[in-house]
Formats: C-alpha cells, sequence, structure tokens
C-alpha cells in the first residue's frame, strides 16, 4: 500500500498514540474521539429530517469549517512553521488520516502565499459523508459533503488568513464517480446563494426555502422514472438505465450485454414491467442451460408424436410469451441450426412447432442477453451476422460491479432488507469493516456474488445485531490494518503482531539459540521435510537452511 511522502517525512504515524487505561487517543498534544461512522450517520439524518435540508447543510458545513481549522492549528503544532505548501498539504492527509476522506489535491492549484491567493481543485475518493447520505436518503441530485467541503474551507482559511470556500462540484452521492470540489477567495463567489450556508441562520428565510425545496421534491417525484428494484446511482449504472428506460415504451428488441452476475434478467424485467406488453406474460429462458437437441423444443414447441417421448403436444416458449416479453438468456450459446429457425421467427413473426406442418403466428418482444463477444463469435463463425443485427438493434451494456462500487452500500441494503423478510430476521445492517471490505472486493461474480454473501450474512449474523465481516465471508480477505505496539503507537497489523511476540518472548527469560533451533525444526515438520519449501517458509534460501541445521546438529551433541 503505498504511503504519502508526507506521512512519513514528519512522522505522523507515530504522533497518533492510544492511552488505554486513560481512555484518551492523542494526536500530538490534541485529543481526538473514534467515533462509529453510523451512529455519526444517524445523528446526520436526524438533522436533516428535523430541521430541513437548507438548515442541516448550514450547520454541517460550518461545523466541518470549525473542525478544519483546528486541524490547520495542529498541523503547525506538528510540523512547524517549515515549507509552507508541505505544512499545508498536512492537512489533505489529515483528513485521510482520520479516515472522513482520502484527498487528491490538483497539481495546477494557483498559490500565491505572499498575497494569500489560493485557486485549486481537489478529488476525493471514500467519502463517509457521500456514503452515509446514500444509505440514510439514497441517490439524489445535489452534492452531499457539506462538513467535508467546511473542513476544506476552514483549513484552507487559516492558512491563507482568509476566506477561501470550496464549493462541491461532484459526487458520490449523485451518482458521480469521484467527489470534487473546487476552491477561491469568497470575493470570486460573487453573489452565489451558497455563500449563505457560511453565515448565521434566517430562519424565516430558511423556511421559505424549505417550502420551495419540497415543492421541488414534489415535482421531481412525479415526473422520474423509477427504477424500481433496479439499485443503483454511479454514473455508469444511470447510463445503462437511462438507455433501458428509453427504450421500455417502444416495440424495439433489445440486447443486453455484460459479464456473468450483473443482472441482465433483472433488466429485462424492468423493461418488461415498464412496457405497453406489462400486462402480457414475460417468460425467461436460458439458452445455455438446455442441450442443444432439446432447445428446439423448448423454444419453437413441440407437436404430439414428433420424437420418442413426446407423448403430448405443448407449447414453446415463443408461444407462451405471445403478447409479452421474451428473455433470450446466453442467445451466444445457440447452436447453427437453432440460430437459423430463431432468424426467422423474428423477420416474419411466424414459427412451426417441431413434427408439425401448422404454421403460428406469434406477437413477441424479444430481448436477449449474453457475456459473448458477438462480434467475435461472427468472425468465428460460431454466430450469425444477420441473427446478430436483428437482436442488436438496441445493445445496452451493463456495468461490471467493479466499475459502479460506489452502489454497493445502496445494493446491500436492498439486498439485506430482501433477505431478513425471507429469513425472518431483524438485522441492524452492516459493520463499517464489512462494508470497507465489500467496497474494497474486486467482485469477479458481479451482483449475483454480492447476493450470496448478504444472504448468507442475514443468515448467520446474530438476530438484532450487524452482519460482520465474519458473517460475510467463509475466509475474510487480507487487508493491510494497523494496530497497537506496547507503547500505544500505531502500525500495521502483521508488523504489530511480530512486535508483541518479541516483547512476549523478551518478558521472560530467553535461549535465542535454542529459539532459532525449533523454528527451524518446526519449518521443515510442517513442509513434510521438504528443505526447499521450509526456507521458503523462513524467508531464507535452502542453502542457508540446510548450512544452520548440519550446524545445528553438530553442537547438539556437545551440549548432551
Amino acid at each position: 500500500m503505498a504511503v504519502d511522502p508526507l506521512i512519513e517525512k514528519f512522522n505522523l504515524r507515530s504522533r497518533l498514540r492510544f492511552d488505554l487505561d486513560a481512555g484518551r487517543i492523542w494526536l500530538g498534544e490534541n485529543r481526538m474521539l473514534l467515533l462509529h461512522a453510523q451512529s455519526l450517520g444517524a445523528l446526520r439524518r436526524e438533522l436533516f429530517d428535523t430541521l430541513g435540508a437548507t438548515r442541516a447543510k448550514g450547520l454541517l458545513l460550518r461545523m466541518g469549517f470549525l473542525s478544519g481549522q483546528k486541524d490547520a492549528e495542529l498541523a503547525r503544532k506538528l510540523v512547524g512553521e517549515g515549507d509552507n505548501f508541505d505544512v499545508f498539504r498536512i492537512g489533505p492527509q489529515l483528513h485521510a488520516f482520520e479516515g472522513l476522506v482520502k484527498v487528491k489535491v490538483s497539481d495546477n492549484a494557483a498559490i500565491d502565499w505572499s498575497r494569500r491567493i489560493f485557486r485549486g481543485e481537489a478529488e476525493w475518493e471514500g467519502s463517509w459523508e457521500a456514503e452515509s447520505h446514500l444509505q440514510s436518503f439514497g441517490p439524489g441530485d445535489e452534492p452531499a459533503c457539506w462538513s467535508l467541503v467546511g473542513y476544506a474551507s476552514g483549513y484552507t482559511s487559516n492558512f491563507f488568513k482568509r476566506q477561501i470556500v470550496f464549493k462541491e462540484t461532484h459526487c458520490v452521492a449523485r451518482g458521480d464517480e469521484h467527489c470534487v470540489i473546487v476552491g477561491k477567495p469568497v470575493e470570486e463567489w460573487g453573489d452565489d446563494p451558497y455563500l449563505a450556508y457560511f453565515d448565521p441562520e434566517d430562519v424565516d428565510g430558511l423556511l421559505r426555502k424549505m417550502a420551495a425545496e419540497l415543492d421541488e421534491l414534489r415535482g421531481r417525484l412525479r415526473t422520474q422514472v423509477s427504477p424500481g428494484w433496479l439499485v443503483g446511482s454511479s454514473a455508469p449504472f444511470r447510463h445503462a438505465f437511462d438507455l433501458l428506460s428509453k427504450a421500455a415504451r417502444s416495440p424495439i428488441n433489445v440486447l443486453l450485454l455484460g459479464e456473468t452476475g450483473v443482472g441482465k434478467e433483472l433488466f429485462a424485467r424492468w423493461l418488461h414491467e415498464h412496457s405497453e406488453r406489462a400486462a402480457r406474460p414475460f417468460v425467461a429462458i436460458n439458452c445455455g442451460a438446455i442441450p442443444h437437441e432439446l432447445i428446439e423444443s423448448e423454444l419453437f414447441g413441440v407437436q404430439k408424436g414428433a420424437f420418442t417421448g413426446a407423448q403430448q403436444s405443448r407449447p414453446g416458449r415463443f408461444e407462451r410469451a405471445d403478447g409479452g416479453t421474451l428473455f433470450l438468456d446466453e442467445v451466444g450459446d445457440l447452436s447453427p441450426a437453432t440460430q437459423v429457425k430463431l432468424l426467422r421467427v423474428l423477420q416474419s413473426g411466424e414459427l412451426e412447432r417441431l413434427g408439425d406442418q401448422h404454421t403460428r403466428t406469434v406477437d413477441v418482444r424479444v430481448v436477449a442477453a449474453t457475456n459473448v463477444d458477438l462480434k467475435q463469435a461472427i468472425a468465428d463463425g460460431r454466430f450469425r451476422a444477420d441473427l446478430y443485427y436483428r437482436l442488436a438493434t438496441y445493445p445496452v451494456t451493463i456495468p461490471p460491479l467493479r466499475e459502479r462500487k460506489s452502489d454497493i452500500p445502496l445494493l446491500v441494503a436492498a439486498l439485506t432488507t430482501k433477505y431478513v423478510k425471507r429469513y425472518d430476521k431483524r438485522i441492524e445492517g452492516v459493520s463499517d469493516r464489512a462494508m470497507e471490505t465489500l467496497m474494497a472486493h474486486d467482485w469477479p461474480g458481479n451482483v449475483r456474488e454480492l447476493e450470496n454473501l448478504v444472504e448468507r450474512g442475514v443468515l448467520l449474523a446474530p438476530e438484532g445485531g450487524r452482519i460482520e465481516l465474519e458473517h460475510l465471508f467463509a475466509e475474510p480477505p487480507a487487508q493491510a490494518d494497523v494496530g497497537l505496539d506496547a507503547s500505544g503507537v500505531v502500525g500495521r497489523a502483521d508488523v504489530v503482531r511480530r512486535e508483541r511476540t518479541c516483547e512476549a518472548l523478551l518478558d521472560e527469560p530467553f535461549d535465542l539459540n535454542a529459539f532459532e533451533r525449533r523454528m527451524l525444526d518446526l519449518a521443515v515438520a510442517r513442509a513434510g521435510g521438504n528443505l526447499a519449501r521450509a526456507a521458503r517458509m523462513l524467508g531464507i534460501t535452502r542453502r542457508q537452511l540446510d548450512y544452520r541445521l548440519k550446524r545445528d546438529r553438530a553442537d547438539r551433541p556437545s551440549r548432551a
């Protein structure tokens, strides 16, 4: 894990100490607090619910402003009055160090220390406030990181001894990929009404604004297309959903593209339920799950006596979906012969059951899906080009979960709600550590993998408790944690564990040679006598291990 050079330059890690006996956490000479992000998020939500959005935003912004000012003072105490820019840059590192957000300041910031001018922007990742806002209110149309913006404004204003105002222009809480803030002197913002949040409140004016906001929100509720049980607010999800919603009311055939597990059938069901055919059947078939010799009878039906075992006539999926929507999943797995018959149905709307001469007419909207590169399949001769152009009239690519990680808290909340009902349990949500691990996961199985983990978590979590990391994963992924050594200094957990082991050994009379011999013997035993493998366990070469074993064997008789 890369560490910012400033963290090491100013030895910031060693300044953070935990005095467990006194119940104190210190950063330098300043007392700090560890708060549950969920409890702070609950307080934040209550501010919005009881005071209204406008007053809550102002309170959060001014609270963050004061926090930023205090950290500016702390930065000077920690690192002195050295290089101005280095001292200033400690602020973003403190913001990350305190677990609030990861900050990347733009390299093209315009800074003039003598004239006290700052103009620049910064990009945020992992904003706790955006995540909390999404969990409490879902995606919205406005930025949500009010206290963090206040912090940036307060910190920078303290350094430049004039009011520098930051404003959030992009936010994960409204579906942007990153949160972005822009800062400049207050007078350069002109008469932007945003500046009122920094001033004492005008209650009457705020009430009028709240009424206007309520009217605006009511208008949005009337006009927005609801994604229903399609959950997401990220830019990739919104792009796919916008394409889907534009096609919903038309009869156009849709091709859903995406990796396994991204939720293609859910998208297809949403498309059907918001189409003119919603009152008619939605029929789904996985073309890759049915043997090639049976797929035609499943799609087009079979007449009694058509083949051995056909004891009665039955309609295929096309007939069952007449007037509605047929979802063809894994369409890229169809055999060449089936592709020909499917093309005919798409072109003419007519089909014949296996073993029947009677032509039947069907009115079906086809939504196909695949995780196969159909263009490459065409080039390889495995898929018909004319069928592709029939199916791919309107392609929609569903992004993999790793490209829409900001949607994970929303998905987890929705899936938790689903499974607490199924298992009749009461769950308080997901722990911060578990959520952090979910956010860091690569998700090769996409939403399906996430759903499986959440179902497992709901099942294993205690009644009335939270879903913890061990409830989600049978073997939790390794993480670069931090821990405390005996003096209360934070460090990487693996390093801290080794230091604790060493300290425990030194608390008793200790024989280093005997300890080394025992380690060598254990490694060889665990490796089943394979010296090369044992050497790798010990972090030495096979030759070094062989030398030490021979040395010990030579020494032992003389010590008898």
